[in-house]
């Protein structure tokens, strides 16, 4: 990969803070830093709790993005799901109202402080607002140990699953939890998101037979190019999501959507919809139940108009040094 100087990543940084229409792991805004290089901007916005090693991944995808390109892709589109926070269920048809044409919801589940009787609750609303034939699949975020898992699943599959993404935390666990609902004939499919865009070997998941589907983010392993070669390698359906981006990385979720041979779930490309600014007037968010693939035009003055303050520019300048000397 081109390797700009660091100069040039500080030179071209600016940093913004988004505010979100729903609290999303635990926040109101969504802080975010963009590089620029002779491309447009790249999106540089690791979590907050990630060292400098794993964010630096965020940083070398934000770099491609800038100055290396995207490969070619072969859709014009790419179908997306809903997203809904775990809310209390009756907030779950206004969330629900701000996605267009959406077939398939994510409902994130095991939440801190929350009993599964919330998860059942805000599951039953989904499928009472979007109908017997929506898909459904439910994110745990690794909030379960098998036990948990296999009985919050064995009562949520009455809601027709789709699959169940990252339901608990470590790969050893995702294989004997689909071993536990097999033996019970519970079907709901297992999908691993942490396990590999976390991981030191993001293969792993494959090798234990840990997962029916792989979830794939961009930014947390590499770029487009790099998760391009992870989804292949997998060998098992894929489904790209985004990490909480703005148009400007999702746009980089997008282009790995359109890249993949083959598409067979929508993707959880559709998170737009909880945020309530952007820095382009023209959002990728979803139509029709589907992200369009283009280019996205950053615009000067709503960078100006979300600017961070000082203080968080200087931080995200400081972390965007020590990303740089893990580049590879």
């Amino acid at each position: 990969m081109t390797r700009p100087a660091l100069d040039d990543l500080l030179d071209g940084l600016r940093v913004v803070q988004l505010p979100l229409n729903t609290r999303f792991r635990g926040v109101l805004e969504r802080e975010i830093a963009y590089v620029r290089g002779p491309l447009g901007y790249g999106e540089f916005a690791p979590f907050l709790e990630y060292d400098a090693a794993e964010a630096s991944r965020w940083l070398a995808s934000a770099i491609e993005a800038a100055w290396v390109g995207w490969p070619a892709a072969v859709r014009s589109s790419v179908p997306v799901n809903a997203t809904v926070p775990a809310v209390p269920a009756d907030q779950v048809a206004d969330v629900l109202g701000r996605y267009d044409g959406c077939r398939t919801a994510k409902v994130k589940v095991a939440a801190p402080g929350q009993s599964l009787q919330d998860d059942l609750d805000r599951v039953a609303a989904v499928r009472d607002v979007m109908g017997p034939d929506a898909a459904i699949r439910v994110d745990a975020n690794g909030g379960w140990d098998v036990e948990q898992a296999r009985d919050a699943l064995s009562r949520l599959s009455s809601y027709g699953l789709e699959y169940a993404e990252q339901p608990c935390e470590t790969v050893e666990e995702l294989r004997d939890l689909r071993v536990a609902l097999a033996h019970q004939g519970i079907d709901v499919l297992v999908a691993a998101d942490e396990s590999i865009r976390k991981a030191d070997d993001p293969l792993r998941v494959v090798e234990l037979e840990a997962a029916d589907v792989a979830v794939i983010k961009v930014a947390p392993l590499g770029g487009v190019a790099a998760a391009l070669e992870v989804a292949s390698a997998c060998g098992i359906p894929v489904v790209v999501s985004s990490a909480l981006d703005s148009s400007v990385g999702m746009a980089a979720g997008v282009a790995l959507a359109a890249a993949l041979p083959e598409l067979p779930y929508a993707c959880g490309l559709g998170t737009l919809e909880l945020f309530s600014a952007d820095v382009t007037a023209k959002s990728l968010v979803p139509q029709r139940g589907s992200v369009d693939v283009r280019d996205v035009d950053v615009e000067t003055a709503l960078l100006h108009r979300w600017e961070a303050p000082v203080e968080r520019r200087q931080h995200w300048a400081r972390r965007v040094a020590e990303c740089y000397t893990h580049l590879s």
